[in-house]
């Protein structure tokens, strides 16, 4: 990504980042992931930029975003997303979240309907009710940083056993190395142990939505689809052939024309 559409702003006292392109006045909003940040959707973000206002966001905590010490709850996410939307004055959102991001997208779509026209869900967490191995291996290289536990992780959440990038790597251990960021890390594990996400929240879902997997999805498994698509009255599913937690990493090419077919959609 072009470092030059990189910008601060504050919330809640906060020194949020974030990245920002085109002018359209339809806006779309990609929420990263635990322990990740904006630069996990620099494969897919070209594909969007050109017809919509794209904006990429670090979550407080993450990435090069302030990292107080609190508790890293959803509903501080909410707020903070609630707050950082109504600051920049975006309008006709739509919000793309993975994983930690997903579970957030969701909360923020319950809560603050009047901010969100669309969202789209990728593998979001919240719905599982015990770990697994390759969050356990996540989890076990945040703690001890060294590059064999971070590439080790990354190839289990992969779930194919693919080729990656050491850029990938070596970004994540230099993120989870600055100030707080373990903290913050452990905290939003820690803080969310409880927080689930279930039908009868899911029921008071009123925008169109569409729940993205990868089939082989190691982290967060495929099964768990069933209740988005099962409690939101206007879901649609995809399930991604031969991709793991990440399919916008996987297969960014074919993940993009199946969210910009859907956002077509009226």
């Amino acid at each position: 990504m072009n470092t030059i559409a990189e910008k601060f702003i504050s919330i809640q006292e906060n020194k949020i980042r974030y990245f920002e392109y085109g002018t359209s006045s339809n806006t779309v909003i990609f929420v990263h992931g635990l322990g990740a940040s904006a630069e996990r959707w620099e494969t897919v973000i070209p594909y969007f930029k050109e017809n919509y206002h794209v904006i990429a966001l670090d979550l407080p905590g993450f990435g090069l975003s302030d990292k107080p010490s609190i508790d890293y709850t959803i509903d501080f996410f909410v707020k903070t997303l609630s707050e950082f939307i109504i600051k920049l004055g975006i309008k006709n959102n739509i919000i793309i979240g993975s994983s930690l991001g997903g579970q957030i997208t969701t909360e923020f779509a319950i809560s603050e309907p009047q901010l969100i026209n669309k969202m789209i869900l990728v593998s979001p967490s919240g719905v599982v009710n015990h770990s697994t191995p390759a969050l356990d291996a996540y989890i076990a290289a945040a703690i001890s940083p060294i590059k064999k536990n971070v590439m080790n992780a990354f190839s289990m959440m992969g779930g194919l056993n693919k080729e990656i990038e050491p850029k990938t790597v070596t970004e994540f251990i230099q993120r989870i190395n600055m100030p707080n960021a373990k903290k913050a890390f452990l905290s939003t594990i820690m803080s969310n142990k409880e927080s689930k996400i279930t039908c009868e929240k899911l029921a008071n879902v009123s925008i169109p939505s569409l729940v993205i997997w990868g089939d082989s999805d190691p982290v967060i498994p495929k099964e768990n689809s069933v209740l988005f698509f099962s409690c939101i009255k206007k879901c649609q599913f995809v399930e991604m052939k031969e991709c793991g937690h990440t399919p916008f990493v996987d297969k960014p090419k074919e993940f993009s024309k199946i969210v910009l077919e859907f956002l077509k959609e009226k």
